[in-house]
Order: structure tokens, then sequence, then C-alpha cells
């Protein structure tokens, strides 16, 4: 699976690309048949200090699926987006599986 992670308003930190990959790598372990993943951080201007967010958005034969979270941190963004998609794909192994 390819992960392209797009940072349109500033430059992404190399440990913060590494660790965005590792995570949205790890939704293989739930479906097999990812295409690719395309991650996009965005700062939100307000004076909340959860102005971090991040969408991703996962291709599959057939669908596409995203997610979108708003965090204190990309990190934390990113787990939440990929427990998110985590529970998505699970549902739609099962839909495949019932259908077959």
């Amino acid at each position: 699976m390819k992960v392209t992670v797009e940072a349109p308003k500033f430059d992404a930190d190399v440990k913060l690309t590494q660790f965005i990959n590792a995570r949205v790598g790890k939704l293989e372990n739930f479906y097999d048949r990812i295409t690719h993943a395309d991650v996009f951080l965005k700062l939100e201007p307000n004076v909340r200090p959860a102005n971090k967010i991040v969408e991703v958005l996962v291709s599959v034969p057939g669908d596409e699926f995203i997610v979108k979270k708003m965090a204190k941190s990309f990190e934390e963004a990113t787990d939440n987006c990929v427990q998110s998609m985590e529970r998505i794909l699970l549902k739609h192994k099962e839909k495949i599986r019932v259908r077959a």
C-alpha cells in the first residue's frame, strides 16, 4: 500500500511523516486489498488548542473511505483516524463476506 502525506500550508516534520506512515500502514492488517492511502494535514486558525486536523482517505477496489479528526496534536488525530478507519474497513470486509 502506498501512503501519501500532504501538508499544503506547512512543511511536515520527517518524524511526523514516519509516524503517519507506520500507523496508516497497519491498516493492511485489517483489510489487505487497500490500494493506497492519502493523509492530509491541516491547521485550523483559531485559539483553541485542538486545532490540528488529519484526514485519511483510503482507497480499496470499487470504493473510498474518508475519516476526519481534530485533536491537540497530529499524532493524536492520526491515532483517532486510524482507529475509526479500522472499524470502517472491518465493516466493509464483513459486508463483502456476507455478499459472497
